[in-house]
């Protein structure tokens, strides 16, 4: 009885603390007039704020920092502090409007707060999946809501639950998986994370992405392209499944796709956003467009507008001239092209968010948790994501290798490139080559994992070893696979490796010594004779900063426990392939994976 009467005490509490930000939030708006509320409306890239002082101005309600977007135009090098200070800086510009409701500051954090310098970077979501493991993935999430929390952005454009379902996408490596109950419960662990620490989630991007077709997406390739399914119960499926588990843990935001459901651009569906989304699926957060996604959408920039909010889009990422989109809005209300009742919810749900997150109370950064960004605890969790989201294809009594070999040769560039490591949304959109950041490469760590007497010697190119055939070392590690890159500038119509390291594996091909093959990619790759190129074959995905985690499973620290969370193909004529397939036959299954 006293257990069933604490939990009748607390669901009274959590009632009346709704029904105090409900009233709160009805009192505010109707104090609004209409420019205050379009303002809560509009949402603002730092890299096209003309003046701070808009911000007080226009009643800004969000402002982000895009892929290429960075305090005071300092790309690459902005630390914790500088980010608190200049997101501090345009807080203080909210608050001295007339009604002093915060701006809430965006911020693609989708593998560690990866844009500020010095931060913690995880594996991508495709390496979440391999391993698999619901707690990590919320532990994750908590550590980069932390790492967030720190500089003032309380909202992060995370998790992508995008069940990818083609090779070919530029994306497929925000998504954990083919499987959309994976990704499912992945998502759900990671919106949790980032919200008990007080960071808004927001799962996209609704709906389909992962599923568009090749050829009906940009530059005729897949991204941004078109989902066309015959039957609702299929869309529901696959794609809707990780938003009923993202609304039921209370995701407090949602991001509109660029993409299309049968023809129909997302931005514009009011039967999804609004009918399926709102009001059957009872969502009560707000929804927020993509990067200028709006604009995709058919007719004048009036009929974008119009069009965008009356199927329920509620905040627009603008993101540039949000003068325009302003008086635009603000028109098409006065001519009741839009209604304001439209306005009224779309406010009403931003003001909510802001209530229910605290952003009234604490809208300035934590500045106690500065010192935590990059800490050594926190990459020790980035560590244990890495070795567990290694997948082991082959071993062919190779691995473990023993720490006390007379000579290892490290080949490949990869192996000491921290950029190809961490893939794109790295720093920037695209993310870079080269060791930029502070980490630990996959060289590094082989060094720092063997003992004093092995000596490591490191051939980029492969050429000496190659040639020098005579005198052999114990083993060979190739670090191989994809540069880095993201959205549509990943599409490929056949996903490989890089041509470099194609030739190095081929220069490789009669060296004798026993090779490891360790592969850096965002997405399964067809791979000519991909089972024969190594004696042992090890999926690292884009592991993030922390390459020790790699060397804990070639040298037998942990034994690897990642499983494939896609199917691999073996030729290009089976892409897409998808576990339940007609004829299913790929190189390596679904859920695969070897161990020690």
């Amino acid at each position: 009885m006293k257990f069933l009467f604490k939990i009748l005490m607390i669901f009274s509490c959590l009632t009346l603390y709704s029904q105090n930000i409900s009233q709160k939030v009805e009192k505010l708006l109707s104090q609004m007039t209409l420019e205050e509320k379009i303002g809560q409306m509009t949402q603002i890239d730092s890299s096209y704020l003309k003046d701070p002082e808009d911000i007080t101005k226009y009643f800004i309600g969000s402002v982000l920092s895009g892929g290429n977007s960075y305090p005071n135009n300092n790309e690459g090098m902005t630390k914790a502090k500088d980010w608190a200070d200049y997101i501090d800086k345009l807080q203080n510009y909210a608050l001295k409007t007339r009604l002093k409701i915060p701006l809430v500051y965006g911020i693609d954090a989708v593998h560690g707060n990866q844009k500020v310098y010095g931060a913690t970077i995880f594996p991508h979501n495709v390496g979440l999946g391999a391993a698999n493991d619901l707690e990590l993935s919320e532990k994750i999430a908590e550590i980069t809501a932390k790492e967030c929390k720190a500089i003032g952005a309380y909202w992060t454009f995370a998790p992508c639950v995008a069940v990818s379902r083609d090779e070919r996408w530029g994306r497929a490596y925000e998504s954990f998986s083919e499987d959309p109950i994976i990704v499912s419960k992945l998502g759900a662990a990671q919106v949790k994370g980032f919200q008990k620490v007080g960071i808004i989630a927001c799962a996209k991007h609704y709906l389909g992405d992962g599923g568009t077709v090749f050829g009906t997406g940009m530059k005729g390739l897949i991204d941004q392209g078109d989902t066309l399914v015959k039957d609702e119960k299929d869309l529901r499926k696959l794609y809707l499944t990780p938003y009923i588990y993202a609304i039921s843990n209370n995701v407090k935001t949602i991001m509109a796709s660029f993409s299309s459901v049968n023809g129909l651009k997302m931005h514009a569906n009011k039967y999804l956003l609004t009918d399926v989304l709102k009001k059957e699926l009872k969502f009560n957060g707000f929804v927020v467009s993509d990067w200028k996604a709006i604009e995709q959408l058919p007719g004048t920039y009036e009929d974008q507008v119009r069009d965008a909010i009356n199927a329920g889009i509620d905040m627009v990422m603008v993101p540039d001239n949000y003068i325009n989109f302003i008086n635009t809005l603000k028109k098409l209300v006065e001519s009741k092209q839009v209604k304001i009742e439209r306005i009224n919810d779309a406010v009403r749900r931003i003001l909510t968010v802001k209530m229910e997150m605290g952003l009234f109370e604490k809208p300035f950064s934590d500045r106690t948790l500065i010192d935590s960004v990059g800490s050594e605890e926190h990459r020790k969790i980035a560590r244990e994501a890495v070795r567990k989201s290694i997948v082991m294809l082959k071993n062919e009594n190779t691995l473990p290798l023993a720490k006390n070999l007379k000579e290892i040769v490290v080949v490949g560039q990869k192996a000491d490139d921290l950029g190809s490591q961490c893939g794109g949304w790295t720093i920037s959109w695209q993310g870079r080559k080269g060791n930029f950041i502070p980490g630990t490469t996959i060289l590094e760590a082989i060094k720092k994992s063997v003992d004093k007497n092995t000596k490591i010697t490191y051939d980029s190119q492969g050429n000496k070893i190659a040639k020098d055939t005579k005198k052999l070392p114990d083993a060979i590690i190739i670090v191989a696979g994809e540069s880095p890159y993201a959205e549509f500038m990943g599409d490929r119509t056949i996903p490989t490796m890089d041509f470099s390291d194609i030739s190095i594996i081929e220069k490789l091909k009669n060296v004798k010594a026993k090779k490891i093959l360790v592969l850096i990619t965002g997405r399964p790759l067809v791979i000519d004779d991909f089972k024969n190129i190594a004696d042992a074959i090890l999926i690292a995905w884009l592991p993030g900063t922390e390459g020790e985690g790699i060397t804990d499973v070639i040298f037998g620290d942990y034994k690897p426990t990642g499983k494939l969370p896609f199917s691999w193909p073996e030729s290009d004529e089976q892409l897409p392939i998808n576990i339940g397939d007609k004829d299913y036959k790929p190189l390596f299954p679904f859920g695969f994976g070897l161990t020690y």
